[in-house]
């Protein structure tokens, strides 16, 4: 028999929040006949977010050849629809059901570089684009490169997505936290950033990548072209690489507030001395197609022969899902004005986005109206860093605790609080420190991705429960 203690350490110490006990409570919940809205998880499909009709046509003519060979099913289907789906097969003769290259199939990591070119102004290589399964994979990847022994670290934001925590712990490198700047609209702050990479170096961690996260999850922020080039400026100033996750670069519902590129951001600087890697997704935007796993990196500022080592890296796993691959070519290459999908493709991408606009509203108006509840309102992505406030406990000293007793404490608080909202409302979020946050704050994730009409009712609800919690802290 295996037993715990036979397991490898570090992936028992691994943590990730967003799947974790409060999620498997909610399951529990849901199978004994309780409503459940799940704010657990950036999932949009599973929230009832509808397939944009293009994409499925496609897919549906590649994976099924035959019915190209149909032209009376094919009246069910957009003509352009045919046609790409043909050109595709053109060009994977072999089908959907071959292995690719390792890096990807070429015609798609063209696409892609032809995507990135088009959006930034910029040049791109097509042979510095890997096709992952998702952008977590290609995380996975320049983490697992990048980390040569277990004194090296990586700057992660806090609050942060657990995949770059529970990576770390995984392939044995140091985490080195750096505070996102809650009272600016969570942008990177330099003097907190200086502060981290120099305790890092006082403890002899040896920095060699920041991680950022643009737009933010769990923030919600969009970072400035200034603060971008700050965080490049202290890259070079350090000599560490970037990691650039940019997987909700078409979520942007502030006015105000604009996507950059860290690859438009380095050339318009001239900056060529300091390694990026840029990640994007069809998991999230107004895609939403998390199960199709479809992704990519970029590489940017990299020896040729350290390109080869990431190559060979990917071709262990032999090659991405092709299917995923396709997804990402379809990504990058959406139907054009004249093309007879054109229409409907920008009614379901619009009516997708407007929607999230307006649920981030109902979201941040309705969180930031609760006494004791504070939301900074979301400018992307599609979640909320929700802060609020406790009593204090009877008997509790927080003053005479030790940092790692402080953040144990706080996160039973935070947790205790998500699981009665679950209990209570049916209402699943995660808590703060699942993500990290600030000693002597609270907070939980949740996502605004559920129907307009539950994001009504989850506001509601979350009021009513709030006010109820505090109040019984106090008789307690």
């Amino acid at each position: 028999m295996i037993h715990l203690e036979n397991l490898n350490k570090k992936l028992l110490n691994a943590q990730y929040a967003v799947r974790g006990k409060i999620v498997i409570r909610a399951q529990e919940l849901e199978a004994q006949g309780k409503k459940i809205i799940y704010c657990n998880i950036g999932n949009p499909q599973a929230l009832k977010q509808k397939p944009l009709t293009y994409v499925r046509e496609v897919l549906s003519l590649v994976e099924f050849p035959k019915l190209l060979d149909n032209p009376e099913f094919q009246k069910g289907f957009h003509p352009d629809s045919v046609r790409r789906a043909k050109y595709i097969l053109s060009q994977v003769p072999e089908g959907v059901g071959a292995y690719s290259q390792s890096a990807g199939i070429p015609f798609v990591r063209e696409a892609v570089a032809d995507f990135i070119s088009k959006r930034d102004s910029i040049p791109v290589d097509k042979n510095r684009i890997i096709l992952t399964d998702g952008a977590s994979k290609g995380v996975q990847s320049v983490l697992f490169a990048l980390l040569k022994n277990d004194n090296d670290g990586v700057l992660i934001p806090i609050p942060q997505y657990p995949l770059y925590s529970a990576t770390l712990t995984l392939y044995g490198g140091k985490q080195i936290d750096y505070f996102l700047d809650e009272n600016n609209h969570w942008l990177l702050n330099e003097k907190i950033l200086t502060e981290s990479i120099n305790k890092a170096i006082e403890q002899n961690i040896n920095p060699v990548a920041i991680v950022v996260i643009n737009p933010g999850n769990p923030t919600g922020a969009v970072l400035s072209y200034e603060n971008i080039k700050m965080i490049v400026n202290f890259a070079r100033k350090y000599n560490i690489s970037i990691l650039a996750d940019e997987v909700y670069q078409e979520n942007i519902y502030d006015e105000n507030s604009k996507f950059y590129s860290f690859a438009k951001v380095m050339y318009d600087m001239k900056v060529e001395d300091v390694p990026l890697f840029s990640f994007h997704s069809m998991s999230k935007g107004y895609y939403g197609e998390c199960g199709h796993r479809a992704g990519y990196f970029e590489l940017r500022y990299i020896p040729e022969d350290v390109l080869e080592q990431f190559i060979k890296l990917q071709s262990i796993s032999l090659c991405s899902n092709v299917v995923g691959q396709i997804a990402t070519y379809l990504m990058v290459s959406p139907p054009k004005p004249g093309d007879e999908s054109y229409e409907l493709f920008i009614k379901e991408r619009d009516s997708i986005l407007n929607d999230l606009k307006e649920k981030a509203r109902i979201l941040g108006e309705g969180l930031n109206s609760i006494p004791g509840m504070k939301c900074e309102f979301p400018q992307g992505a599609m979640y909320a860093f929700v802060k609020f406030d406790l009593p204090e406990e009877k008997g509790v000293d927080i003053e005479k605790m030790s940092a790692e007793e402080r953040k144990n404490y706080e996160a039973k608080r935070d947790s205790a609080y998500c699981l009665a909202l679950l209990e209570e409302t049916g209402i699943c979020v995660v808590p703060g420190s699942g993500f990290g946050q600030l000693p002597g704050t609270l907070h939980f994730r949740t996502t605004f991705l559920p129907p307009k009409e539950d994001m009504e009712e989850l506001v509601s609800k979350i009021r009513k429960f709030h006010l109820n919690y505090v109040e019984r802290l106090k008789k307690e």
